[in-house]
């Protein structure tokens, strides 16, 4: 569940670079010869993310190694029964938590859909031990599966399989945490252990970048 590592055109090193990208992640450091490129800028000696989307590299005229951040398709798709979306955690309460869609499957949307994971559909098993604090943190990006329209046009989410749940959380340290176990992360940074449901990424939701 680790990010890939992508051998950036040009360059004897590698920098790590995660191919499926969103709005304001970290991407990589700034190295000699690295610039950031459209979808993305520069801050404290990092290149982040001004878009989601997916990551590009390539090598410009003067030799320059460009990131950027390109979206792939942009349509304003209605999520259906059973699609698989990505989307970012908003407000955690005991009960549910709140969410923005960004994407169905692969393609990313223009504008945000609201969604919304009860307790009840977290997890598969032991649904009465369910804590939301201890699933979801505001920020998180999940990747869910669209059970029905609910109230208020917020789409009701389910997490209740095993590659459903959080694929990127930032520790209270700011770091992009580790998952370590199906509801454990470690901060890389403070080695802090912070829980939450972690999905078991499969190969299919993955778009990877040829360089």
């Amino acid at each position: 569940m680790s990010a890939p590592r992508i051998c950036v055109p040009g360059k004897h090193a590698q920098i790590q670079l995660i191919p499926v990208i969103f709005y304001s992640q970290r991407i990589c450091h700034i190295e000699n010869g690295t610039t950031a490129g459209n979808g993305t800028y520069q801050r404290n000696g990092f290149i982040y993310s001004s878009i989601a989307g997916y990551l590009k590299t390539d090598k410009t005229d003067d030799g320059q190694v460009l990131i950027e951040v390109k979206r792939d398709i942009e349509q304003n798709v209605v999520p259906s029964v059973d699609a698989v979306v990505t989307a970012r955690v908003t407000n955690v309460n005991p009960r549910f938590c709140k969410c923005l869609i960004l994407s169905v499957g692969k393609i990313g949307l223009r504008e945000p859909f609201r969604g919304q994971i009860r307790k009840e559909d977290v997890r598969a098993t032991e649904k009465d031990k369910v804590e939301m604090y201890k699933s979801f943190r505001p920020g998180d990006i999940i990747v869910a599966r669209v059970l029905s329209l609910g109230d208020a046009h917020s789409y009701l989410l389910t997490t209740a399989e095993n590659e459903l749940g959080v694929v990127m959380a930032t520790s209270e340290a700011g770091a992009n945490m580790d998952p370590i176990s199906w509801c454990e992360m470690k901060c890389p940074k403070t080695l802090a252990i912070e829980h939450r449901k972690v999905a078991k990424v499969q190969p299919k939701y993955i778009q990877h970048t040829d360089t």
